[in-house]
């Protein structure tokens, strides 16, 4: 099984992760009891908390945080450069001195649907939950339940219960 592992000597990895098969990791750190599906990529500098899920088929870039027990849905993509480009000005190739990475940070308790990209430079608050396939530009306050593209608020969850049906509100962008 281990043949189908590209794990670098770099990677943190605490106590009792499972990781699937057919997973990429370099340069990363990733906390206790952690599941990392199929077909995943940790790029370095990433961080992924205590008492995760990472879904199959996600692409985590350098730069993402993401805290403890977050749920990281199938398929799901952060992006960690605000104005990709290929080559510089003078049509070089670009290197890692040529862009500067973007954060994200995905709080405690979050949850993100699959196939859903966020984008850098942005906050999923603790407890929120990102509808599956959609497009988050912006940051998303804590116990909000945000979906399509771009994403926007559809109601909040009650912080107690942790029951996104408690409180609804109107659409409204963030």
């Amino acid at each position: 099984m281990d043949r189908y592992l590209s794990i670098t000597d770099d990677v943190r990895l605490g106590e009792n992760v499972r990781l699937a098969t057919f997973i990429n990791l370099y340069g990363c750190t990733i906390g206790d009891n952690t599941k990392i599906g199929a077909f995943v990529e940790v790029q370095k500098n990433a961080r992924i908390g205590r008492n995760c899920k990472v879904s199959s088929h996600t692409f985590i870039c350098e730069g993402v945080n993401i805290e403890d027990n977050v749920f990281i849905g199938h398929n799901v993509t952060f992006i960690n450069d605000v104005y990709p480009r290929a080559t510089t000005a003078d049509g070089t190739l670009q290197t890692e001195s040529d862009w500067q990475v973007g954060k994200t940070r995905v709080k405690t308790g979050a949850s993100i649907g699959s196939s859903a990209t966020l984008l850098c430079g942005i906050t999923v608050g603790e407890g929120a939950i990102v509808g599956a396939g959609s497009v988050v530009t912006k940051d998303v306050p804590p116990y909000c339940v945000v979906a399509g593209n771009p994403a926007r608020i559809l109601r909040t969850i009650d912080k107690e219960s942790r029951d996104e049906r408690a409180i609804s509100q109107p659409q409204s962008t963030i």
